[in-house]
């Protein structure tokens, strides 16, 4: 297997290989064909395509040499006024040359983590320099981002990766290392990832480093977790109205699994909205005592009372469905 990280080495180099995102996708194939873009707010989730759509979108536009006109900083290290007045003025008032594009583009990683006083500095940057360069912000939150330069930029908003999506990249990955995985293995990256596909990738070559197949038990091995059916399990034997036998099951899996607390109420959260056999009204009762729950624990209580007394409402939501 080839080393590096396969996050970046895996990255779609041009629009044409960005699978997902397809809506945001076209429209930024239009500002290629017109060798022309506006300033861009990307916002969104993390690890949903955000500077690979923008790195993308430079290579389409100037070419393999790309790099030499785009000015990439993550604003979440350098987020104050003086790297704005310093190394983004500086980069933003000279033209690009040897280009037919008349225009360099400087990208802010993480804008959202700009102080005040930078971003109202970048606003005026935007205005003086639109000759010469456009911006491209990226964030998770378009809230901490002011309105006047939001006003000044066409905003991209991303969501969550499909699951086909994701299935289907960590699938391209292994094949081309040579990697055996299967479903199982999948069904556990995409469900640990939350949606975020460098995550997956990443999780993808940890699990692979032993030489063996990547399933469910390496994937969860790895993440120091257990495989979901015997969350699932204990679940079930709640509902049937066998409340001893599924206190016993989260003894094992509290104490002798050492699976946090927190990561129980999670994955218990997640396995009763998709549990088939619960009405909506169910759901809806076991969301809010799930959420008193959650809170109790974050207040300090103990873990194994507050997960017993989410066990008894379960049988008791259980009898009325036999």
């Amino acid at each position: 297997m080839s080393s590096g990280m396969w996050s970046e080495k895996y990255r779609p180099q041009t629009l044409d290989d960005i699978v997902n995102q397809r809506d945001i996708v076209t429209r930024l194939k239009t500002f290629v064909t017109e060798k022309n873009i506006p300033h861009l707010l990307l916002v969104g989730p993390a690890g949903v395509g955000k500077t690979t759509s923008i790195l993308a979108l430079a290579q389409d536009l100037y070419g393999p040499s790309y790099r030499n006109f785009v000015l990439e900083l993550n604003a979440s290290d350098e987020r104050g006024i003086n790297v704005i007045r310093d190394k983004v003025k500086n980069y933003a008032r000279t033209a690009a040359m040897a280009s037919s594009v008349s225009f360099k583009i400087i990208i802010l990683d993480e804008a959202d983590h700009l102080t005040g006083d930078a971003q109202h500095a970048l606003r005026r940057t935007m205005e003086v320099y639109t000759k010469t360069a456009r911006f491209c912000l990226i964030g998770n939150y378009s809230e901490n981002i002011i309105d006047p330069i939001q006003s000044r930029c066409s905003v991209f908003r991303y969501g969550s990766l499909d699951e086909e999506d994701i299935k289907d990249r960590l699938t391209l990955i292994a094949e081309k290392e040579n990697l055996q995985i299967v479903n199982e293995g999948l069904g556990a990256l995409f469900q640990a990832c939350g949606g975020d596909l460098r995550k997956a990738i990443n999780m993808l070559q940890a699990a692979s480093a032993n030489g063996e197949i990547v399933d469910d038990i390496s994937v969860y091995s790895l993440l120091g977790s257990i495989r979901p059916d015997r969350v699932q399990a204990m679940i079930q034997l709640a509902l049937d109205g066998k409340f001893l036998e599924s206190r016993e099951a989260l003894r094992d899996i509290l104490i002798n699994q050492g699976l946090a607390p927190e990561d129980i109420i999670r994955i218990t959260y997640r396995e009763i909205m998709r549990h088939k056999s619960l009405t909506e009204q169910m759901k809806i009762r076991l969301s809010d005592i799930i959420g008193e729950v959650d809170y109790r624990l974050t207040q300090g209580s103990r873990p194994e009372i507050q997960l017993s007394t989410l066990l008894g409402h379960l049988s008791l939501v259980g009898d009325e469905t036999r």
